[in-house]
């Protein structure tokens, strides 16, 4: 996929894109801007992404044949986001691309987050006549996170269904946000493309099966059933386990504490956020993956997981169910059901042989149904047929 760069066949687009999340800022959808970006940069496409100024990173940066530029806007924390720092990136990233347009016009805007990225888009669609496309990531689709994001989709429904009318089309990650999306508003096309993950990095490599060591990537937030997951360890004490997690996020400090009282910080490490090419060793130490979630769009962290061979255990959601077929790459458990996460610990915990076959499958099932390479072919048909249309 990272080869030499092939002779196009038809005229190279100018596809911007629209985030305030790129790594090493934000999560699974940065992480997903940064691969599609590079893939259909590989393809000949001219892809300039927007994004948010963040700390010490470059202002301007050419990365694998593409360009980022990171804007200035509030942005207080790398894991997170407030709304009032969305509404600041969604009026800056519009007054930068109002200011440069003359000197790079796109054809084509792919909107990361239906709001508040699909909001520029939209406006630069009326200003400029620049067709786009919403990618929905999860946060963005009312229902999703109810406990997190009802008030903020109640308040912004009404502008999401203009947001995604007047798109080209609008995609989501999984079938399971899909429904989620068409149960809120059926008017538009709403498609699904699944995440894509990075064969080349992301590999199988020579591991121990035993004693068990398991692994946790991604923010720690309440969304993430991390909870769960440290209440059902509680009760395997006898297990020779050790947990890793990596991330931060805004209900650490609450996980921490119910780690201490479960006497359990000597066998969780907290590591905190961590660079991608720092994750490989960690994945290579571990030899379960562990994504006890009560939502998922589709988690890029189990992909990259089953990519470099890890069975999985994973709550039984839409995005997980997309991903692990229980018994075969994995096991998977009712969401919220503590005492089946337990079982599911305890299966896989005791049967290292297991461990080895169903990873063995992860990583067959990855190669088979999510590269970047078909996501991405995907979104550039899409991208082309918005600009012949327009």
């Amino acid at each position: 996929m990272h080869g030499l760069r092939p002779t196009p066949t038809t005229t190279p687009l100018k596809i911007l894109i629209i985030n305030s999340e790129y790594p090493p800022i934000g999560g699974g959808a940065g992480t997903a801007t940064a691969n599609l970006a590079r893939y259909l940069a590989d393809q000949g496409q001219d892809v300039k992404i927007i994004t948010v100024r963040f700390g010490n990173l470059p202002v301007t940066e050419h990365i694998s044949g593409f360009e980022v530029v990171r804007i200035p806007a509030r942005r207080d924390r790398a894991d997170r986001s407030s709304a009032s720092e969305q509404i600041s990136f969604m009026l800056a990233s519009l007054k930068y691309f109002i200011t440069h347009f003359k000197k790079w016009k796109p054809d084509a805007c792919l909107a990361f987050f239906g709001i508040p990225n699909g909001i520029t888009a939209m406006l630069i669609k009326w200003i400029f006549k620049i067709p786009y496309i919403v990618s929905l990531r999860g946060g963005d689709v009312p229902g999703f996170r109810p406990y997190d994001f009802k008030r903020y989709h109640r308040l912004g429904g009404p502008l999401i269904k203009i947001v995604w009318r007047q798109s080209f089309c609008v995609v989501a990650n999984s079938q399971g946000l899909r429904k989620l999306a068409m149960n809120f508003y059926r008017k538009v096309p709403i498609l699904t493309i699944p995440n894509g993950v990075d064969l080349e990095f992301y590999k199988p490599s020579p591991r121990q099966w035993s004693p068990p060591r398991l692994l946790f990537i991604g923010r720690i937030v309440y969304q993430k059933g991390l909870d769960l997951l440290v209440e059902a360890l509680s009760h395997l004490l006898h297990l020779d386990w050790e947990l890793t997690i990596v991330g931060d996020g805004s209900f650490k400090e609450l996980l921490l504490s119910k780690v201490d009282m479960l006497n359990l910080s000597e066998r969780i490490k907290f590591l905190g956020w961590h660079q991608k090419e720092d994750l490989l060793p960690l994945l290579a130490k571990s030899n379960i993956f562990v994504n006890p979630s009560r939502h998922e769009g589709m988690p890029n962290a189990v992909l990259e997981a089953m990519a470099c061979g890890l069975p999985i255990i994973a709550s039984r959601i839409s995005g997980n169910e997309e991903l692990i077929t229980h018994q075969q790459n994995g096991l998977m458990f009712k969401a919220e059901n503590i005492a089946g996460l337990e079982a599911a610990l305890k299966e896989l915990m005791t049967n290292p042989e297991l461990c080895a076959k169903m990873g063995r499958l992860s990583r067959k099932k990855v190669e088979e149904h999510f590269s970047w390479e078909s996501s991405g072919n995907q979104y550039l048909t899409l991208l082309r047929k918005s600009v012949e249309r327009n």
